[in-house]
């Protein structure tokens, strides 16, 4: 059973934590490349998120999704697709409906990648469209993972430069944390009985 929201000072009292598995960077297609995308299709739930460069003035131009952050239990993957572009087998992964990927607010995130490259996604599961089956109301992915899974993440890297030449060790953990946070919080709201059907998943 799970509290319907949770304060800020809630917040604060909760201990931090982070992906606590291997995170690698992807820039280029290769040996590398090829090893991610063979782990990431043996899985049957993935973690997914994306990052962009954030713009700071309204007559700045919007840029495209930086960063494709794909997660399994144990290792996470960051693409960085401004370098690679949605590789065919990128698109082949988010399009295998045997792989369940979770994310939160996921349709902006597909909308993003389909102007690289055009698939079709599937079975894809926003956790924002989840969470009300089961008494959730605060739908950030900060407060939905201290409500489900107790811990507290950072999101002091949000604004950082996604584009930047080099992304920083705080970056790749903030990036790989926010893809396997969602797939934490999906395997433990499946084996949680849930409180009402008000709520709906929205499965794409």
């Amino acid at each position: 059973m799970y509290i319907s929201s949770i304060s800020s000072e809630e917040l604060q009292k909760l201990e931090y934590a982070s992906f606590p598995g291997t995170a690698s960077v992807i820039d280029s297609v290769g040996a590398e490349f090829n090893r991610a995308v063979n782990y990431l299709r043996s899985q049957k739930i993935l973690g997914f998120d994306t990052e962009t460069r954030p713009c700071f003035s309204p007559d700045q131009p919007r840029y495209g999704v930086a960063l494709l952050q794909l997660s399994g239990p144990e290792k996470a993957f960051l693409f960085r697709i401004n370098s690679l572009g949605m590789h065919r087998r990128l698109c082949n992964l988010l399009s295998n409906e045997k792989i369940i990927k979770v994310g939160a607010a996921v349709r902006d995130d597909i909308k993003g990648l389909q102007k690289y490259r055009d698939f079709s996604p599937k079975s894809f599961i926003d956790l924002q469209g989840m969470v009300g089956e089961y008494g959730i109301k605060d739908k950030s992915v900060k407060k939905m993972t201290a409500i489900i899974l107790g811990f507290r993440i950072s999101k002091t890297q949000q604004l950082s430069n996604w584009e930047a030449e080099e992304l920083s060790e705080s970056q790749i953990r903030y990036a790989a944390t926010d893809a396997w946070v969602c797939r934490e919080m999906y395997v433990k709201l499946m084996n949680s009985e849930k409180l009402s059907v008000s709520g709906e998943s929205v499965k794409i």
